[in-house]
Parts: structure tokens; C-alpha cells; sequence
């Protein structure tokens, strides 16, 4: 028996930086057992499952995304806290999407990541790297579009940035610092007693229309 693990996840648009086109997903399972971690991202879908070493129990999800990404330009960690994932929008637009699924869905353990998210009129003035928090040397990291639903055993020997290309033309991005603060963000979501799906505009992003989440 499977178990969904909490999702929190936040974007950034534009219409001409391709680095500054990004959504970010974080799933908060702590200590991970690598050797049970399956992840896959396809232009279309991600999924995700793991089982945790502290509850014994096994996570999983997966979600058709609401629009194309690159996954040769994508990126994931591990950590102990948490798996992060940056995702690269395909197309360059300067509107958000409106959800991070295809279909409206209800998915309860889906949540905005209130530590990133900015309103989309607001995004010039937030700085990415410190949007994400410090996220550090990547490390072992690997393009999402090289680690299949295998299994990724051994990300530590994947040598860096495989899978990613031009890493010297993303426009000036630090990629390293964006997903070292990405694991030093894990676990910084809503507050206990703030609603998931709230539907107040005042108070954050629009809610997520997700769907009952299948048995």
C-alpha cells in the first residue's frame, strides 16, 4: 500500500529567459531510501515513488503536468528532508500556468509552496536564487531526462550536471545555488492550520483544481 506524500509546488514565467521559466516541486518525505527511489519525468507527466527509512512507509504519486517541459533541462536532489525537482517549462510564456495539472483535479496533498511563490506581477522583483532559499552544490545531480523509473541508486557518481547541455548560456542563472536552496527550503510549506485549497486571492495563488486522487 502506497501512500501520496506531501507535494508542495511554485513557478516562475517569462517570455525571453528560459531559466527564469521554471516550476518547482518539492515532495517532503524524509530520509528517503535511495536504493528504493523511482523517478521518472517525461515532457508531459513526473513521477515519483519512494519509501522512507523513518516510517517504513512507501510514497508515490503521479501527475500529468499542465503544459510541455524540457527534461534535458530540468533538474532533481536528494536530500534527507526532502526530493526536490526544478522543471523548465518548454514554451516561453510570460503567463503562469493556471494550475500544475492538465485536468482541474482535487488532490489534497498538493499544496502551494508559500516560501517561493510570488504573484505573477510581482515575479520581476524576486530574485530567484534567494526565492529557492540557497540551495547549494548540486553535486551529483543528474538531467531529469537520464534517471528512468529504475531506480537512481547512484546519483552521487553521476557526475554533476549530465543530461543538461549549454549550462553556460542559461543567462546567467545559478543553477548550483537554485537547488542547493531548494534543499535547505524543504519543509518550508503552509502552515499547519492555513487550507491547502484555499480559494482566497487575497491570501497567496489561485487554489489548485485537482482531482480525487486514485485508489
Amino acid at each position: 500500500m502506497t501512500t501520496h506524500p506531501e507535494v508542495l509546488w511554485a513557478q516562475r514565467s517569462s517570455d525571453s529567459v528560459a531559466d527564469k521559466n521554471i516550476v518547482w516541486l518539492t515532495v517532503n518525505v524524509p530520509d528517503i531510501d535511495e536504493k528504493s527511489l523511482q523517478y521518472e519525468l517525461t515532457s508531459t507527466e513526473i513521477s515519483f515513488k519512494a519509501t522512507s527509512t523513518t516510517d517504513k512507509k512507501a510514497y508515490a504519486f503521479s501527475l500529468p503536468l499542465f503544459d510541455e517541459v524540457d527534461t534535458e533541462a530540468s533538474l532533481s536532489k536528494l536530500s534527507s528532508r526532502s526530493f526536490a525537482v526544478v522543471l523548465r517549462k518548454k514554451a516561453l510564456k510570460a503567463e503562469y500556468w493556471p494550475r500544475l495539472t492538465k485536468e482541474k483535479m482535487k488532490l489534497p496533498f498538493v499544496k502551494t509552496d508559500f516560501s517561493k511563490w510570488v504573484d505573477e506581477d510581482e515575479q520581476d522583483g524576486a530574485p530567484l536564487e534567494e526565492d529557492i532559499g540557497g540551495m547549494g552544490d548540486m553535486g551529483g545531480m543528474g538531467g531529469m531526462g537520464d534517471m528512468g523509473m529504475g531506480g537512481m541508486g547512484g546519483m552521487g557518481g553521476m557526475g554533476g550536471m549530465g543530461g543538461m547541455g549549454g549550462m553556460g548560456g542559461m543567462g546567467g542563472m545559478d543553477f548550483s545555488k537554485m537547488m542547493a536552496s531548494m534543499g535547505g527550503a524543504a519543509g518550508a510549506g503552509p502552515s499547519g492550520d492555513e487550507p491547502a485549497d484555499s480559494d482566497s486571492d487575497d491570501d497567496g495563488p489561485p487554489a489548485l483544481e485537482d482531482a480525487e486522487p486514485s485508489a
